[in-house]
């Protein structure tokens, strides 16, 4: 044989080795094989001999995969794929139907039914080895779709080639007989329709159709009507061929609504984890409250705000029953009773007793208000603290007179400076005590507007840093000492300075200097109005989760009264005389900066520090330098 022979060979038996992997891949389940549930395999190359209803296996978008039928989303839960449902199926029919043979063989032998004894030697063998595939678990087990697709592999030759044998015997074996089993030829007929790629499909179809004009023929060479038989035997034959398209169709489309309701679930499930993230991180508190004032859902921030302090129990949780909750459950109930509710939304108010109130700002929103004249049984509650609201408006007020502010502080400063410059020159040649006198007022007051331009410059818009990691743990501890030296307050247990720590290092995204300026701020603020004794001023700092740390400065003075609590972040606006008013302010500028916020609340009564400021800071892994310097002694 020569080279070109060979070569010619090896390229005909790849071609046909490639032919029947890709008539593997034709079975109306082939999508699913053994892939994972909900992932699609990539749609192969089509070709004149692949099935039309192939394509639409590898497409969760087919034209009717939007039609999703109640069974196809019933059997997406079942966890089996379709071809193991109909393979199952198809195995328990096979034993139903054998042993209906069985029963026949005994009630026509009660009535007289003439049954040969090869008739009878196929139902028993044929009975047994379909009850056998249905009771044992090791011949029922799930044959893959490629299994199906070859004639010579065990699964095949176990059921269609099976019952191709024993129907076709049985078939040709009764003519003697008053029995008719062309009907059990549907069987095979339409397994392989459902189970195999199109073309063994037609072919099972085209033998079997052959068989029954080859017995048609065989009566009419006995003296039969060749007329009638012959009409029969092709009629019989035309219907197979249908009931093999029709199952073909059938299968591709249940296999195309399996394929879709899958891809849907997984969607709908990576859907509902996005929605869950965004609900749980959103700033307004969201509730889902039933008619009986359940609430279904709630994320945190819901859950801080029906709390005094800290926060209320995960949901589902009953509103009713608790007093503080009271206008909330009367706005629910009033919800409900008018079927809707303005958008700008109502104020409600929840009074928690010794002192705490929060006023919301709650906007209702309704599961089905598209349908006409449908029964709301769930209310969804948009809740807001009205503190915020109101800091939001006053925020967006003071953004242009912040720019226009930081102009005019720049512009202060030559002037200021060339003051500054005059009055120290006038105290050189100054001898008279009173001059004197006014020249250190130039100077104090010198000083304090220069504190108020740097104020201002310090929060006026530029070019923000990238963000750096810190740890807070070191740098609190450090500007807690340095602040109490240098005021002389005592620190320590016992000591009106009472700081509390984590005991591992804790890395939070801010500056460390920007920490420094906002700590100090807030002690400034807490000593001058708490008393002297123990524990009067309180830091704590710790890790609420992964994702936040938590810095807490409270004292026992007086509590902030409510009609200045709104305007405590406010520019230029103190209760002090000689005040600038800036401090709280730049304290939010500047932890807003890095993600943080700051905010004050009344603690609730019989806390020795009732007045309480605190910072929510973003944390991150400190990264290889600011653990070697946490190291360092």
């Amino acid at each position: 044989m020569s080279g070109a022979q060979r070569t010619a060979e090896r390229r005909f038996a790849d071609r046909r080795h490639a032919r029947r992997a890709a008539a593997a891949d034709e079975s109306w389940f082939g999508a699913f094989g053994n892939s994972e549930i909900g992932t699609p395999r990539a749609a192969p190359e089509m070709d004149e001999e692949e099935s039309r209803f192939t394509a639409g296996l590898y497409q969760a978008d087919a034209p009717d995969s939007r039609f999703m039928s109640r069974q196809a989303a019933r059997v997406v839960q079942s966890g089996q794929t379709a071809f193991e449902r109909v393979y199952s199926a198809f195995i328990a029919a096979r034993a139903a139907l054998g042993l209906a043979l069985i029963v026949t063989l005994g009630v026509g032998g009660l009535y007289g039914l003439r049954l040969t004894q090869p008739m009878a030697l196929v139902s028993v063998a044929y009975a047994a080895l379909s009850i056998t595939m249905w009771l044992l678990p090791r011949y029922r087990r799930v044959a893959a779709p490629q299994s199906l697709a070859r004639l010579r592999s065990p699964q095949w030759l176990a059921t269609i080639g099976a019952d191709l044998v024993c129907f076709t015997a049985l078939h040709v074996l009764a003519p003697g007989s008053s029995l008719n089993y062309v009907a059990l030829l549907v069987l095979p007929v339409l397994m392989a329709g459902v189970l195999t790629p199109r073309l063994m499909a037609l072919a099972t179809a085209s033998g079997v159709t052959l068989v029954l004009l080859a017995t048609a023929w065989r009566a009419v060479l006995a003296g039969g009507d060749a007329t009638v038989l012959m009409t029969q035997a092709g009629l019989a034959g035309s219907g197979f061929f249908v009931i093999t398209v029709l199952a073909g169709e059938l299968a591709g489309r249940l296999a195309r609504e399996e394929l879709t309701a899958r891809g849907s679930l997984e969607m709908a499930r990576q859907q509902a984890q996005l929605n869950r993230l965004v609900i749980e991180e959103m700033q307004d508190g969201v509730l889902v409250v039933d008619r009986r004032g359940r609430v279904r859902a709630a994320n945190p921030a819901a859950r801080r705000l029906l709390a005094a302090t800290g926060i209320s129990g995960p949901a589902p949780f009953q509103l009713r029953g608790v007093v503080a909750w009271d206008a909330l459950v009367k706005t629910v109930e009033r919800a409900f009773g008018e079927a809707s509710w303005p958008t700008a939304g109502r104020d409600v108010s929840l009074d928690f007793g010794g002192g705490v109130q929060r006023t919301l700002r709650a906007r209702v929103r309704f599961t089905r208000k598209q349908e006409p004249q449908a029964i709301e049984e769930l209310c969804v509650l948009f809740l807001e603290d009205i503190r915020n609201m109101q800091a939001r408006s006053r925020q967006e007020k003071l953004a242009a007179m912040g720019r226009v502010s930081a102009g005019i502080a720049h512009e202060i400063r030559n002037p200021l400076a060339a003051i500054s410059q005059a009055n120290a020159l006038l105290a050189e040649d100054a001898t008279d005590p009173g001059q004197r006198q006014l020249m250190r007022m130039v100077t104090e007051n010198v000083e304090r507007l220069k504190r108020i331009v740097d104020d201002v410059m310090e929060v006026a818009p530029g070019q923000l840093q990238e963000a750096g990691v810190i740890d807070a743990t070191s740098q609190v501890a450090s500007i807690c000492s340095e602040w109490a030296r240098a005021t002389g307050v005592r620190m320590g247990d016992g000591a009106v300075l009472r700081v509390d720590l984590p005991d591992e290092p804790l890395g939070v995204v801010f500056d460390a200097e920007h920490l420094r300026r906002v700590l100090v701020n807030l002690l400034d603020n807490a000593i001058r109005h708490a008393s002297k004794e123990p524990g009067a001023v309180h830091v704590r700092l710790d890790s609420r989760h992964e994702a936040q740390a938590f810095l807490s400065i409270a004292s026992d003075g007086p509590p902030i009264p409510p009609d200045v609590e709104p305007y405590l972040f406010e520019p230029f606006f103190s209760t002090r005389s000689r005040g600038t008013g800036l401090g709280l302010y730049i304290c939010r500028e500047l932890c807003e900066r890095y993600g943080a916020t700051i905010d004050y609340r009344l603690r609730a009564v019989g806390v020795a520090q009732r007045n309480e400021f605190f910072v929510d800071m973003r944390r991150r892994a400190l990264g290889p330098t600011e653990a070697r310097l946490n190291l360092t002694p």
